[in-house]
C-alpha cells in the first residue's frame, strides 16, 4: 500500500526530496514519483530474504567475473528525471567506484524490484516505463519472492526492450558480463 505524505499543492524535485528525506521525512521508507514521495509498505521476511540473496548473488558475479561494478542492496537512488527517484531492491552501478557520501547512482546497469502484494502493478507497469527513461540501464529484473521466477527486460544495442521469462538456469546480463544461476536468488 503506498501514500502520498506530504501537501498535494507542493511537488517534490528530486534535491528538494533527498533533503526532505534527510531533514523531516517521518519513519520509514520512500520514493519520488512524479513530484510526490510515496511511502513504501512494509516488508515480508520472503521480501527481505530474496532480495539479500539477489544482491549478494550480483556481488559474487562481478567479483567472479572481474566486471568494473558495484553492486548495491537497497537504499540506492536511481534518479530517473527531475521528479522521480526510486529505491531499487537492489541495484549495480558501473564505471567509476560510487563515492562514499553518494545517494543517487551515477551510472545505473541493473535495477532489481522484488514485488510485493501492493506494489507489483506499479513495478511491472510505471516502474518498467520509467527505469527505461535512464540510458545506463540496459536490465530489469522483477524477481518474485515466493516461487522461482525472474522476468528480465533488457534493452538490446538498437534501443529495444525484450523480454525473457526465467524459472531455472542461467540468468546472463551483459553488459556488464554476469552470468548467475536464478536459483542463487532462492538459497
Amino acid at each position: 500500500m503506498t501514500a502520498a505524505t506530504k501537501p498535494a499543492d507542493r511537488r517534490f524535485t528530486v534535491p528538494d526530496y533527498l533533503d526532505w528525506l534527510e531533514r523531516k521525512a517521518p519513519p520509514g521508507r520512500y520514493e519520488l514519483a512524479d513530484g510526490v514521495a510515496v511511502a513504501m509498505a512494509p516488508e515480508r521476511a520472503a521480501h527481505v530474504q530474496v532480495k539479500a540473496e539477489v544482491w549478494q548473488a550480483l556481488r559474487e558475479a562481478i567479483r567472479h567475473g572481474n566486471a568494473p561494478c558495484q553492486a548495491f542492496a537497497d537504499g540506492m537512488t536511481v534518479q530517473v528525471d527531475d521528479t522521480t527517484a526510486y529505491e531499487p531492491d537492489a541495484t549495480v552501478n558501473c564505471g567509476d567506484p560510487v563515492p562514499r557520501d553518494a545517494v543517487i547512482l551515477p551510472n545505473p546497469v541493473i535495477v532489481v524490484e522484488v514485488p510485493s502484494p501492493g506494489t507489483r502493478s506499479r513495478d511491472t507497469g510505471q516502474k518498467l516505463a520509467d527505469y527505461f527513461r535512464v540510458p545506463s540501464i540496459r536490465h530489469y529484473l522483477i524477481v518474485d519472492a515466493d516461487e522461482p521466477l525472474v522476468i528480465h527486460h533488457r534493452r538490446t544495442e538498437d534501443g529495444r526492450i525484450e523480454t525473457a521469462i526465467i524459472r531455472a538456469g542461467a540468468l546472463t546480463l551483459d553488459p556488464p558480463g554476469l552470468t548467475i544461476p536464478i536459483e542463487r536468488f532462492y538459497e
